[in-house]
This record gives structure tokens, C-alpha cells and sequence, in this order.
């Protein structure tokens, strides 16, 4: 009984033992290595949970970590006191060095294990710091908010972009890799930015005697060109950064033409930019510190890149905290020498993996459709196009058919634009709700000057006999004054059963021709329908966003019509209160609202003549028939009109849209 005994205090001495052993090795690691460890039960263990709990202290309310964090050492009750008191600041708080994405991949690990609702909330909060964190061009600054200096370059200095664009990869493409999914909306949101990003990567690849070649760093927030950040880091082309950059654009499962030929032009780059016969060598003190770094000639080395190259010539240069380009690593000091990477061998990857890629790819820009007038455009890559622009671009043009371009559901972050030499073209969604066109240039962000609203919209229309069907078409950039959703400065075109969402701005319905919009759905808050088109809107609905004016009609003195509604529902947010049906952008606006159901958002007095007293004498602003508690004939201003039947008879699709010569063809909004 002694010896059963013995032996069981000797088991559990051993188990005891063992857990410490194990215990000491986890700690014994870097946050990096405990952050990249395999999912296992460990994770499931009272050790990860006290490390997770340490995670969430170091998180501030903004949902972002501070760099350089062991968050695995064990915290004094003072240090976790100290730690509260910092949650409300979001000073330090980065994606530098891998905070924020490395705490979020451990709390996804342990949120697997140990399904803990604050687990979750700590990675989503951290999600959303990602979100709000990057700029309207796609890019992400080294710290957020933003900390003067050359902090706020986009980085992709230790591949802080690209840990930040894995994390949405992953996400969108619900790959699993992370144990937390968020909604539905902020998933669209992570797709969006996630398109953004690569958007940034394409814009800012350095351009070298018409060459693409590879990027910097960082590239400056405002010119996308490489920019400096310490001393010794000058602007420059960077064999480090770039690989890993590469390496994420082959990742994407099926890339456009313009990622294809990006990738092509890099892995080019790297080829002529590779040193070869030239190795590293090392000396080591006692205590296994670098104390000197030597190139050694040697015809067996690897191939190696330098970290930084010249922007005209590729040539690798050197420098030291003086911020003067050296030739040689020899010629810098022993601080600067010893404690910097100068060399990598990253490129390789995207060499080895490169052979495979560019046979999956290689016929992607010499695709041959089967039917030139029915192709599809899908985001997974099940169409003939991954992308809008891609199909229009690749359409006959001033065809004497119809081309059909049919796009299968997903959110597609581009501009689209119909050229005048692709008439007849007709763009369908597999469903409104889900086939969306968005993109995020307003005023501002454009910067050309005081036309600047009409180079910002998600989709221009130049072209005749254009179709738009059961899309959403989507100004994203938020209520920052003038962004288009929707331009069209064409005739004959139609837009059916559509979204068109915005604010100011949304819809530009403009040029001397004919529009018809039926069934849609329409929102905004200022002069949200503008423009000095021919359009008859049926049957669709008008959303008031804030208090304003609806419409800001520019018709031509000869022109017959101007903007018509009928049949059409107007509403608003429960806060609009003091709407305008309209104003004159231009002093001879054309607006009619027949048979409209008007909310009580519409101001009793209907119209603004926006501070032209001379538009009340040249506009046509009138209603008939109309109902709603925003229907308050009596109360209009007076030198607006109420039709009477007889006028009202005049507002038909024929008149309105119609050839006003007599035909035996019918006519083109009867071939919808």
C-alpha cells in the first residue's frame, strides 16, 4: 500500500513537472512564435485563457494594440491597474511590427478552444480599428490615429499591409483560418476594403522608365510615390517588402488583368535585380551578439536582394543614420551595419512559386469567349471576367447587336464606365440587392478644381442604348458633400429595378437625350437628382436622407421635359422633416410629380428658387394628381403649377421619351 502510494506521488510529481516544463517553453517563446502555434489543445489551457485575458488589457477602446508587446509575461496587479487606465488613450496604437494583427490571430485561436463572448468582442473591436484605419485610397497608415511624421506614409514596411490585407482575405473569402465571422454588413465592408487595398498596391508599384517595377516601403499618403521614413530609410525600391507583396497578390484566387500583369512585371523585376555569388558572414561575441557583418564573395550563395535600391537604376545602396547613400555595407558604421537587414532572400518565394502561377494565368488576357454578345462577369472567377471595367473594355465596339453583360452577385470596388463607342450595351445583375457597384471619390478626395463632382462617380454612362438592370450602384464615401453614384450623359438609356445610393449627388441624369428610370430605388440628401436630361422616373422610390432639396434640374430652354415622376413613392428618414421637391441648378428647370405619394417630409411650399428670383418666372415646376400628407397644392408657392387634366394627358412615355416623328418601329423603350 506504501509503494502504491509512492508511486502515485511520483506520477503526479512527473505530471506536475511536465506541465511546468511545457509551461516554461511557452513562455520561453516570443509572442510572434506563441501567436503562430499551431491550433491544439493548448489553447483550450488555463495559461492561454490568462494570456488572452492579458490581450484584452493591452487593447485600447479603439480597438487597436501597441507594438512590441510580450503580452504573454504574467502582469502585477499594478501593471494591470496601469493597463485600464490606459484603455481610453490611443496613443502608440499601431499595426507596426505586427501588433494588432498578431493579437487578433491568438484571440480567434483561443475563441476556437474557449468560446468566450469577450474573446469575440476584443477581435471584432480590432477588426473595425482595421477598418476605420485606412484611407480613401486604399492605403494604411503605420499608426492610426495618425502620429505626425512619416507615420503616416502607407506602409508596407514589415509587411504591416499586407498582415492587415491577410486578415480580410481570410475573412472575405470565409476560408475558416479565423474562428470569429462578423455580420453580413461588415463582412461587405471587409470586402470593400479588402479590394481598396489591392487597388492601393496596383496604383503604387513604381514606375521606372515606363517599366513597372516593385515598391517602397512606404509611399507618401498623397502622391503614392516612395517616400522616406528614417535616416537611413530613403525612398527606394525594396526586394524585402515587395516579395511578400507579390506573394499576396498570386494568393488571390482569380486575379484581374491588371493584378496578373503586376505580378508579371515584379517577378521580372526581381530576376534583374537578384545578386548572386555574394554571401553574408557573420562574427558572434561570447554572448552570440552580432558584432560584424561581412560580403563574401561565393559562387555557391543563394541568390540575395538588397533592401534598398535606387528608383532610377535598381542599384543597391547603403546609408547610415546621416541619411548619405553608401555603395558598399562596409562603408556605414558598426550600429547601423550589425542592426539592420540590409539583405533578404524573401524574392525567392515569389521565383519558386512563380512557374506554377504563371501557367494557371498564362492565358487569362488571351481568353477566347465563345459568344462575343453573352459574357459573364463573376468575382469567383465562374465567368469570362472578374471584373466590369474588364468586360466593357474587352466589348465590340458600336456594335449592331446588343451585348449582354450579365454580373453574378458580389460587391465590385471600381469605377465602371461605358465609353461612347460601346452603345447597345446592356449591364444585369443577378439581383439588386446583391450585384453592388461601389466606389468612394467625392469632391475633396478629386481635388481637380470646381468641376470636380463630375469626375466622381462609381458609373459613368456615355454611351447610347445603354441598360442598367437589378443593380445597386453605390457612392460609398459618406455624407462629405458632392459624390456621384450614378452619371449618365447618353440617350435611350434605361435604368430598371436599380439601387442608386448616395448622398449628395447621387444621380447625374444629364445630357440632351432621353432616360428612363422605372422601378428604382433612389436616395440622397442633397439635390440628389441633378442634371439637365430628358427623364421620366415610374414607379420608383425617393429617399430623403436630411433635410434639403430633392431635385436640381438644368434644362435646356428647348427643351420640352425636363425631370417627370410618376407613380413614385417619396420617403424619408423619420429625422427629414423640411424637404424641397426641387431647385433650379439652372433658371429654365423642368420638374413634374404626377400621381406621387408625397410624404410629410415635403415642406408645404414645395419649391426653392435658390436665391434666383429671375427662376420663378422661367422654371416649369408643377404636380397633378398627387397624394400624401406632402401634398399641399394650396400651399405651394405661386409661381408654381398644378396641371389640369388635360395637361396632365401630355405626360406620357410617347411625349416624354418617345420619337416624336411618325413610325412604323417601335419605339426604344418598348424593346426593354
Amino acid at each position: 500500500m506504501r509503494y502504491i502510494k509512492q508511486i502515485k506521488l511520483v506520477l503526479i510529481t512527473m505530471l506536475l513537472l511536465s506541465g511546468s516544463v511545457l509551461d516554461a517553453q511557452i513562455l520561453d517563446k516570443s509572442w510572434h512564435e506563441i501567436t503562430s502555434k499551431k491550433e491544439d489543445d493548448w489553447f483550450a489551457s488555463a495559461e492561454a485563457k490568462t494570456i488572452a485575458d492579458n490581450v484584452l488589457l493591452y487593447q485600447r477602446d479603439i480597438g487597436g494594440w501597441p507594438k512590441n508587446i510580450q503580452m504573454q509575461k504574467p502582469l502585477s496587479e499594478a501593471e494591470k491597474q496601469k493597463l485600464k487606465a490606459l484603455k481610453s488613450s490611443s496613443k502608440d496604437v499601431t499595426t507596426d511590427n505586427g501588433a494588432t494583427y498578431h493579437e487578433m490571430i491568438f484571440l480567434s485561436k483561443v475563441y476556437r478552444a474557449q468560446p468566450e463572448p469577450r474573446y469575440k468582442e476584443a477581435f471584432l473591436n480590432g477588426l473595425n480599428y482595421l477598418l476605420e484605419a485606412q484611407y480613401d485610397n486604399g492605403g494604411w497608415p503605420q499608426f492610426y490615429p495618425l502620429k505626425e511624421g512619416y507615420y503616416t506614409h502607407i506602409t508596407y514596411n514589415d509587411d504591416s499591409m499586407v498582415n492587415i490585407l491577410k486578415v480580410l482575405k481570410n475573412i472575405k473569402d470565409e476560408t475558416g483560418y479565423f474562428s470569429i465571422q462578423p455580420s453580413e454588413a461588415v463582412r461587405k465592408k471587409v470586402d470593400v476594403a479588402f479590394q481598396k487595398g489591392i487597388e492601393c498596391i496596383l496604383n503604387t508599384q513604381y514606375v521606372q522608365n515606363g517599366v513597372l517595377t516593385a515598391w517602397c516601403a512606404q509611399h507618401d499618403k498623397n502622391t503614392l510615390l516612395p517616400a522616406k521614413a528614417r535616416a537611413y530609410e530613403l525612398p527606394s525600391l525594396s526586394g524585402a517588402e515587395s516579395a511578400n507583396i507579390v506573394l499576396l497578390l498570386m494568393s488571390i484566387e482569380n486575379p484581374s488583368t491588371a493584378v496578373i500583369n503586376s505580378v508579371h512585371k515584379a517577378v521580372a523585376w526581381f530576376e534583374n535585380t537578384k545578386i548572386t555569388g555574394l554571401r553574408e558572414d557573420r562574427v558572434y561575441n561570447d554572448e552570440g551578439k552580432t558584432i560584424s557583418k561581412i560580403m563574401v564573395a561565393d559562387e555557391n550563395a543563394p541568390a540575395i536582394w538588397a533592401r534598398f535600391m535606387d528608383l532610377e537604376d535598381n542599384t543597391p545602396f547603403f546609408s547610415d543614420r546621416d541619411g548619405i547613400k553608401k555603395a558598399t555595407l562596409a562603408e556605414i558604421g558598426e550600429e547601423r551595419r550589425n542592426g539592420y537587414a540590409w539583405y533578404k532572400t524573401f524574392p525567392q518565394k515569389v521565383l519558386d512559386k512563380y512557374p506554377e502561377w504563371k501557367e494557371k494565368h498564362s492565358s487569362k488576357n488571351l481568353k477566347q469567349l465563345g459568344n462575343l454578345f453573352e459574357v459573364v462577369v463573376a468575382k469567383d472567377g465562374s465567368g469570362d471576367y472578374v471584373s466590369i471595367q474588364e468586360a466593357i473594355n474587352n466589348s465590340k465596339a458600336f456594335p449592331y447587336d446588343r451585348i449582354t453583360i450579365t454580373i453574378k452577385n458580389g460587391i465590385y470596388y471600381e469605377k465602371v464606365k461605358v465609353h461612347e463607342w460601346n452603345p447597345n450595351i446592356t449591364l444585369i445583375g443577378e439581383s439588386k440587392e446583391h450585384t453592388i457597384i461601389t466606389y468612394d471619390d467625392y469632391f475633396d478626395k478629386i481635388d481637380l478644381g470646381r468641376n470636380s463632382t463630375f469626375y466622381s462617380q462609381t458609373v459613368l454612362i456615355d454611351a447610347d442604348r445603354t441598360i442598367l438592370k437589378n443593380l445597386t450602384i453605390e457612392n460609398s464615401a459618406g455624407d462629405v458633400g458632392q459624390a456621384v453614384a450614378l452619371a449618365v450623359n447618353a440617350t435611350e438609356v434605361a435604368v430598371i429595378n436599380c439601387n442608386l445610393l448616395g448622398h449628395q449627388d447621387t444621380l447625374y441624369a444629364s445630357g440632351k437625350g432621353q432616360q428612363y428610370y422605372k422601378a428604382c430605388y433612389i436616395e440622397g440628401t442633397t439635390d440628389f437628382i441633378f442634371g439637365n436630361a430628358t427623364a421620366l422616373f415610374e414607379n420608383c422610390q425617393i429617399h430623403s436622407k436630411r433635410d434639403s432639396f430633392i431635385t436640381a434640374a438644368s434644362t435646356p430652354k428647348e427643351a420640352d421635359f425636363g425631370y417627370v415622376f410618376k407613380d413614385c413613392d417619396l420617403t424619408a428618414n423619420d429625422e427629414v422633416t423640411k424637404m424641397y421637391l426641387g431647385r433650379p441648378w439652372r433658371i429654365y428647370a423642368k420638374t413634374v410629380f404626377i400621381n406621387c405619394n408625397l410624404g410629410d417630409h415635403i415642406l408645404p411650399v414645395g419649391w426653392d428658387n435658390w436665391s434666383k428670383p429671375e427662376a420663378e418666372k422661367t422654371t416649369f415646376y408643377a404636380e397633378f394628381n398627387n397624394s400624401g400628407e406632402g401634398y399641399r397644392p394650396n400651399e405651394r408657392v405661386n409661381w408654381s403649377h398644378q396641371l389640369t387634366k388635360s395637361e396632365a394627358k401630355s405626360y406620357t412615355i410617347k411625349t416624354i421619351l418617345g420619337n416624336p416623328k411618325k413610325s412604323s418601329k417601335k419605339e426604344w423603350y418598348e424593346l426593354l
